[in-house]
């Protein structure tokens, strides 16, 4: 595949009209910059797309026209793509995971709840670029689609719970379209349950709708404390579906021998 300019991009409405809230979302996040990247065919009338952010995945389009060697570059994403690209991936990768997904959207106003003394929750500045650096490495991944610890702070998209200089909790909209914002949150482990989450996921939520875009959510079927606080926070289920979790290439796509 060819990675496509900013001004190669195919109109969105031709290619996505499937998708569910958060991955549409996705395909127009990645056209921040430094944030995505998008792959084609070819560059003029491609008949397979792929747009791939932090390491989320989109494929869509006629899958006969990519060999398996073309998603190569993909190993260690998340996938989501109609069911006729599965035999295309299986063949490109040495293991392919299928993870059920619930993807929920914002339909009921909940008033922020009061966090704890001595925290204050509000917006990010780029000046919190520290802070989201030292949240360490299992944390990492929130900033994952805005490029790092400077691209979110300064993205005016993301609300957070401080203590002094320390950020204890942060929500933010981890892919922005023009319609959809899909929101992901964080808490650091020692401060879990203690309302940060949903004062920062509410103050987010404020914030989308005042946009004038809906907030959405997305989280693993499995993933029972994400569910609750979507649903605390005034989502509701929308769509089922499942993406895939790809393995490396395998050794026939690498150009290995047993």
């Amino acid at each position: 595949m060819i990675e496509l300019a900013p001004g190669q991009l195919p109109a969105l409405s031709d290619w996505f009209a499937d998708c569910p809230p958060g991955a549409a979302a996705l395909a127009e996040h990645a056209w921040v910059p430094g944030a995505g990247r998008w792959w084609a065919d070819r560059a003029v009338d491609p008949r397979a797309i792929a747009v791939a952010c932090a390491d989320h995945l989109l494929l869509r389009g006629d899958p006969t026209t990519l060999a398996p060697i073309a998603l190569a570059p993909f190993a260690a994403h998340y996938v989501q793509a109609p069911a006729r690209f599965l035999p295309l991936l299986s063949s490109a990768f040495d293991l392919l995971v299928p993870w059920e997904r619930m993807a929920y959207v914002h339909r009921v106003r909940v008033s922020p709840p009061r966090p704890p003394r001595g925290v204050t929750v509000r917006r990010l500045e780029p000046r919190d670029a520290p802070a989201l650096a030292a949240l360490g490495p299992d944390m990492a991944w929130i900033h994952a689609s805005w490029g790092g610890p400077a691209g979110l702070a300064a993205s005016g998209l993301g609300w957070a719970a401080f203590a002094k200089d320390r950020a204890l909790a942060v929500a933010c909209t981890y892919f922005g379209g023009t319609t959809y914002e899909d929101v992901a949150c964080v808490t650091v482990p020692e401060l879990r349950r203690q309302r940060l989450a949903p004062a920062c996921v509410t103050a987010l939520c404020q914030d989308i709708v005042a946009r004038g875009h809906t907030p959405s959510w997305t989280c693993s079927r499995d993933n029972r404390a994400s569910r609750l606080l979507a649903w605390t926070a005034g989502f509701r289920l929308e769509h089922e579906y499942v993406h895939y979790f790809t393995g490396q290439p395998a050794r026939r796509v690498a150009g290995l021998t047993a």
